[in-house]
């Protein structure tokens, strides 16, 4: 006996990566609905090897239902979630509207498993912000081990996390520089995107951070530890798909880099690549499709007492976003809906 499952934006970037990832990990589904917006009701999607017919969310009955993927964006979410979640439907919500809610629980399997029962209080799970989950998959296990007192984190962020608009506007702007006479203005992004990086990711705050900034401070302590202090620099770059981040970590006691190696080769989800040559390390373009977070480049920091730096990368449509979700559904699925 399998689930019956709901993907909500279904016709979107994630919502599409939901359905590719729950077929390719064989999630047991017994009945699956796909939902999108009116404008889009009738879209077809892939499933596996059935091909779906999106239908209208407004008026959905997610009555009977175990589990919806929300991939719909904050007001959408707003809307609809409190109704999924009352006729007894758990959603597991891509967006940033619970993740700050102290009664939904925010979850990446690989580090805060046991802190799903909480969805219990509202019926809702937060999947957190692309960048931060897989910069928590590397410091869960380094933190158990030597305890992180401070992270200073750079990303370089892909277009696709702002959507189908920045892919686009990446690749048109770039067509657009062979071919001066057809100039592509920026729209989605603040200033021209192809071959060029900009250090401005969501809003500007009053401290002078940006939005996607303190979504990663925030988000890491929820997360991991409330005691963590963590400062970041968010940036796009010209990349289609795959986050990457260099991070410095400042822990309590001394860890030699060979023992950190040799933790996160362990530990679940990540994959290390780290040769001390050329192209020993893991680059955005090679993590596309895959599962894993990649962490390469783990040496010592000398200018601080207990420091160690490390690249991350991981695609941000699956760990960042897709895959995650269908992770936190696999965990409540075993650990309290228990059926499949």
């Amino acid at each position: 006996m399998g689930y019956k499952i709901v993907v909500a934006g279904a016709t979107g970037n994630v919502g599409r990566e939901m359905l590719n990832i729950l077929a390719e990990r064989q999630f047991p589904v017994d009945e699956i609905a796909v939902l999108a917006s009116r404008r889009s009701i009738g879209t077809e999607v892939s499933f596996g090897d059935q091909t779906l017919k999106t239908k209208d969310i407004d008026g959905f009955d997610f009555t009977g239902w175990d589990m919806a993927l929300f991939a719909i964006g904050s007001d959408a979410t707003k809307k609809y979630a409190p109704i999924a979640a009352k006729a007894g439907c758990v959603v597991i919500d891509n967006s940033s509207l619970y993740r700050y809610d102290a009664d939904v629980p925010l979850i990446v399997p690989e580090v805060n498993p046991d802190a799903i029962t909480g969805y219990t209080k509202k019926n809702i799970i937060a999947n957190p912000n692309c960048s931060t989950a897989q910069m928590v998959v590397a410091l869960k296990p380094l933190h158990d081990r030597a305890k992180i007192k401070r992270v200073v984190v750079s990303t370089y962020q892909a277009t696709s996390g702002a959507g189908k608009e920045g892919v686009d506007e990446l690749w048109d702007q770039t067509k657009s520089i062979y071919n001066p006479t057809d100039e592509v203005p920026p729209k989605k992004f603040q200033k021209q995107i192809a071959f060029n990086v900009i250090p401005h990711i969501d809003v500007f705050m009053e401290d002078g951070s940006t939005k996607e900034e303190w979504k990663m401070v925030v988000e890491t302590k929820k997360i991991v530890d409330p005691s963590i202090k963590v400062t970041a620099t968010c940036v796009r770059v010209p990349v289609f798909v795959g986050h990457a981040e260099s991070v410095n970590i400042e822990f309590e006691e001394f860890l030699d880099e060979d023992e950190a190696r040799d933790i996160l080769r362990e530990a679940p989800g990540i994959m290390v690549v780290d040769k001390r040559e050329d192209g020993g390390y893991v680059t955005p373009i090679e993590c596309v499709g895959d599962f894993a977070t990649f962490i390469s480049r783990i040496r010592q920091d000398s200018t601080i007492e207990n420091g160690i730096n490390l690249w991350c990368v991981s695609d941000n449509l699956r760990k960042g976003a897709a895959l995650n979700a269908v992770q936190i559904a696999e965990t409540l699925g075993n650990r309290v809906l228990q059926k499949g």
